[in-house]
């Protein structure tokens, strides 16, 4: 605490008389209940002050003086976090039933229309940053680079661009799915993704890939500064992907069997220190819970926002029938594992990222995260250690932790404010009422 308040000391006091040369307030947040990121006990009736992009001091209220004038946002009877993360989104999809369809007839408009649209979404739902992981890679590279310079409203986008793979499954797939065949065309196309700018290589089906091309894939990667993040559908993917040192698994596993067998969990428990796993397990609880129980939610006009009447009507219509759609055709008899699964990965200490793998079937940009972060508290976390992995570890995976994740003088003013108490009750994120964004409010 003294540390965050020394904040304001420094901020307010004289240096050699020149109070210009002290950064100025541009924006305060007062009142309401901080949570800093760091699972520690909330400031209560707190103060955020901004100056320009970056937090310049927290604390409470009765320790934080606000400058005169300066713009307020008032936030009492909130909640105030750090900006969420995504940690595997798909820009280039907007919950559409048929990946083949969508693909094929909407290609032209996935940069200049739907991936803006996407990115829009996630930000105004509170998601400040995000991995966006498999799209074409100049595509999602301008999309980027457009959120980077202000011109469209977007979370921090970190992206692998394509998806580096035994084969793509279909031919209209290879801008977005990079078939490799032998060591060195592995070397080379992650090289290439490497110099194009990519922020880290996203690696599946590596159980369907020779040893040396795996290894090819992971070692280009590492040297290029990049980390892997692999997929660990099947047992094999995680056996191989923990051989070659891979940095992140994603998703809960296809398999239906109802655990993870003990080889995979003592490899994880021995490198529990370095590994993050991003388990994307809301989509499945949500495929069931929208066909079953609330399939209203398909109308809610929050998911159609800034999507054009064509492709809202089209979206809808595929999704009449969610049971029916084949994505989904293992859901209802992989769902009693998850939560032993999701058990299993606790206890091996891999420190778990909130991911969701919004843009799937159903699972829209706007309600993915929240419902990822519920879901973990119904499986057993507290809400405070659900939102550490959408908060300050998910910014650790990144090696950003020093710029975002958590809310301290210096850090970006990424934050969300939401009315009432979010550690009592966690589905509160839902609805944001406040979304700030390098301290610019954006909702």
């Amino acid at each position: 605490m003294l540390a965050r308040v020394f904040a304001v000391l420094l901020l307010f006091a004289p240096v050699g008389g020149a109070a210009a040369d002290l950064p100025r307030v541009t924006l305060a947040l007062v009142g309401g209940q901080i949570v800093d990121g760091y699972e520690g006990k909330p400031i209560t009736d707190g103060v955020i002050l901004i100056a320009g992009e970056r937090i310049a001091a927290l604390g409470p209220r009765s320790q934080v003086p606000v400058p005169a004038g300066v713009a307020t946002i008032d936030t009492r009877g909130m909640t105030l976090l750090p900006g969420l993360a995504d940690m595997h989104v798909h820009l280039m999809i907007l919950g559409h039933g048929d990946y083949e369809y969508w693909d094929t007839t909407y290609r032209s408009r996935f940069r200049d229309e739907i991936m803006p649209a996407a990115a829009r979404q996630l930000v105004t739902s509170g998601v400040t940053f995000a991995r966006e992981l498999g799209a074409p890679l100049e595509d999602i590279l301008h999309v980027k680079r457009r959120i980077e310079r202000g011109e469209i409203p977007g979370p921090r986008l970190f992206v692998s661009g394509p998806f580096i793979q035994h084969k793509p499954y279909n031919e209209y797939e290879k801008e977005f799915r990079w078939g490799v065949t032998g060591a060195a065309d592995a070397r080379a196309k992650v090289q290439k993704l490497a110099n194009a700018g990519v922020d880290f290589i996203k690696l599946i089906d590596q159980d369907q890939m020779t040893d040396d091309e795996v290894r090819a894939v992971v070692e280009t990667a590492h040297r290029a500064g990049k980390p892997v993040v692999a997929h660990a559908h099947r047992e094999d993917e995680i056996r191989i992907g923990l051989k070659h040192g891979v940095d992140s698994f994603e998703h809960t596993g296809l398999a239906t069997e109802p655990g993870y067998p003990e080889d995979i969990l003592a490899g994880l428990r021995r490198r529990n220190q370095t590994l993050f796993w991003c388990p994307t397990i809301e989509g499945l609880f949500l495929s069931e819970y929208t066909a079953d129980v609330f399939p209203e939610r398909l109308n809610d006009p929050r998911w159609q926002e800034g999507v054009a009447p064509d492709l809202v009507a089209d979206i809808r219509k595929s999704l009449a029938n969610v049971s029916s759609l084949p994505y989904f055709t293992l859901v209802r008899r992989r769902i009693p594992t998850l939560a032993n699964k999701f058990r299993q990965l606790r206890e091996t200490g891999v420190t778990l990222i909130v991911g969701t793998d919004s843009g799937i079937p159903g699972n829209f940009h706007t309600d993915s995260t929240w419902r990822e972060l519920a879901t973990w508290v119904r499986l057993g976390m507290t809400p405070m250690q659900a939102i550490a992995g959408a908060t300050r570890w998910a910014a650790a995976f990144l090696k950003k932790e020093k710029e975002f994740g958590t809310l301290a003088p210096g850090r970006y003013a990424d934050i969300v404010g939401v009315r009432g108490d979010v550690l009592s009750n966690v589905e509160l994120l839902a609805r944001p009422d406040v979304v700030v964004k390098n301290g610019i409010r954006v909702r």
